[in-house]
């Protein structure tokens, strides 16, 4: 491993570096799409134009997180560290300057690719700059880094788009990554000496498949299933996907080292992280719709109504980095996946004219459930590896956490559109305007936090019940989908808890029968896993 010694000397000024990059990259994410009401009005563009300032972002972080990580490997962690926050500044400066919606999303995308390079090479970074006990606590400020900006990002968003316009959201954060990057010379280099090309054959059919896999999943609803253009994306993901294995089998060192799905510990992680996004993500892009919609509120006030599910990301990542001294991480993760599926399903209390406490106790178990994942679940991934391979290890970790949440809320939006729409077919035909016969138009616009404007399109005398039946249907299938989401978390965690029972198991049997010649060659494996982890 190459790295500059003289500069490891300054660990917590690499750790205030890199903690500050990544506080911003889940702003983005989540903050973008509190901009979308402002870029219509400017740039009258379509509702797909529209969603795509948040797909596009999320479709290049989500795809190219693999591809940072094997480019950190090779090319040195500072190194892209640095590309990707100019990368990052620029784009945001583009897309706060903007003078169509093409030229926003196009930048979108560009801020993406520049978010994986900064996130993966941070993990890296961080592998790096400490060890052990110092290690855990360094990731579970990082976690909380990342749970702040992704709880706090739709607030914070709402907050400069009320005072100084939508495009305040990413002026912003342009500003704060210029500091950035002016800073990274205080960073040591690393890389893997061993990692003497780029595996760019991985890069292309991996990000091929996963990009072409989420653009079906987004342009599905609005496109049909059975159009040519989504069939052939599933037709390409699965060609590029097959074409990945054959390439990664054949290469002497792999992008997407495939052995570590022989491993449960790695297994288990990347399912309970896949659980936790989707039970998670759809919460902070669709709630927010709903309280709009149903009950009216504004962007402020469900900006403090979802603090009652954020606050705890912020606090339990910290908790957790002190409770790893007597509680095992394997428990952790499975706490924090079940946490998550009870708040999920104890989320059907909401309903049209809920008060703000009501559901404080749903919103809190997710919330811890998140904060308790984020202290433990970066650190044990990174570490489940040797550390020249830091890199690939945050790159496919970070991946499956990225596609997991542009899935969910792909699939989520689905599920959530097609139950309101069931629940509002027949309901509507006694209503005149152009919404009475059509429920897919009133759970489009429902799904959008918009209720009034198609209430205005039914006489007076009929708009109170018109409203009623709108924010009952929808009720309904928000209900329907909390349900499967949390029937989602909830497999998760039995899977999750099995698989680290069964490690336990093994590696109890392993310690007992092996000799002691043999226990010492797999001792420095399980040592590279932070206290407590996974046993």
């Amino acid at each position: 491993m190459n790295e500059t010694p003289a500069r490891k000397r300054n660990p917590v000024v690499g750790l205030i570096i890199v903690v500050v990059a990544s506080f911003l990259l889940p702003i983005t994410l989540t903050g973008s799409s509190i901009a979308m009401p402002g870029v219509a009005g400017d740039f009258h563009n379509s509702l797909p134009a529209g969603q795509w300032i948040v797909n596009a972002y999320d479709l290049t972080f989500a795809s190219f997180m693999l591809a940072s990580g094997s480019f950190s490997d090779r090319f040195g962690r500072r190194r892209i560290f640095l590309i990707g926050s100019i990368g990052f500044a620029l784009a945001s400066y583009v897309s706060a300057l903007a003078s169509g919606i093409v030229m926003l999303d196009v930048t979108r995308a560009v801020a993406g690719l520049a978010a994986a390079m900064v996130l993966t090479s941070g993990s890296a970074l961080l592998a790096q700059l400490f060890d052990g006990p110092a290690r855990t606590k360094a990731f579970g400020l990082f976690g909380t880094a990342v749970g702040v900006g992704l709880a706090f990002g739709p607030f914070v968003a709402g907050a400069l788009s009320t005072a100084f316009g939508w495009r305040a959201i990413f002026l912003v954060p342009a500003i704060v990554s210029t500091f950035v990057v002016f800073l990274t010379g205080f960073l040591p280099e690393s890389s893997d000496p061993e990692a003497t090309k780029v595996d760019w054959g991985g890069v292309v059919t991996f990000s091929g498949a996963l990009a072409t896999l989420i653009y079906a999943l987004l342009e599905g609803p609005e496109l049909g299933w059975s159009s040519p253009l989504i069939i052939a994306s599933y037709v390409a993901c699965v060609v590029l996907l097959a074409a990945f294995v054959v390439v990664e089998q054949r290469q002497e060192r792999p992008m997407f080292d495939l052995s570590l799905f022989r491993q449960p510990q790695f297994v288990s992680l990347c399912v309970a992280v896949v659980a936790i996004v989707l039970g998670t993500t759809p919460l902070l892009v669709y709630l927010p719709s709903y309280l709009t919609a149903v009950n009216g509120q504004s962007t402020m006030h469900v900006g403090m109504d979802l603090m009652m599910l954020t606050v705890p990301t912020v606090i339990f990542p910290l908790i957790t980095g002190y409770l790893l001294r007597w509680i095992p991480v394997r428990h952790m993760v499975t706490a924090s996946t079940g946490f998550i599926a009870v708040g999920v399903a104890g989320l059907t209390v909401l309903h049209p004219g809920i008060s703000n406490w009501a559901a404080l106790g749903p919103y809190s178990l997710v919330g811890i459930g998140v904060g308790v994942s984020f202290g433990v679940m970066d650190g044990a991934a990174v570490s489940s590896v040797t550390p020249e391979r830091a890199g690939m290890a945050a790159g496919m970790f970070n991946t499956m956490r990225l596609a997991g949440e542009a899935i969910s809320i792909a699939v989520v939006g689905s599920l959530l559109v097609t139950f309101t729409r069931s629940r509002l077919d027949g309901k509507l035909d006694s209503f005149p305007g152009p919404y009475g016969h059509q429920p897919q138009a009133l759970a489009d616009a429902l799904n959008q936090g918009q209720l009034s404007g198609p209430a205005g399109t039914v006489p007076e005398a009929s708009r109170a019940a018109f409203k009623e039946v709108a924010a009952n249907g929808y009720t309904s299938g928000l209900h329907a989908a909390l349900w499967a989401m949390a029937a989602f978390v909830a497999a998760a965690t039995v899977l999750v808890a099995v698989v680290g029972a069964r490690r336990t198991a093994r590696a109890e049997t392993t310690e007992t029968v092996l000799p002691d010649d043999v226990a010492e060659d797999v001792t420095p494996a399980d040592e590279q896993i932070p206290a407590g982890a996974l046993r």
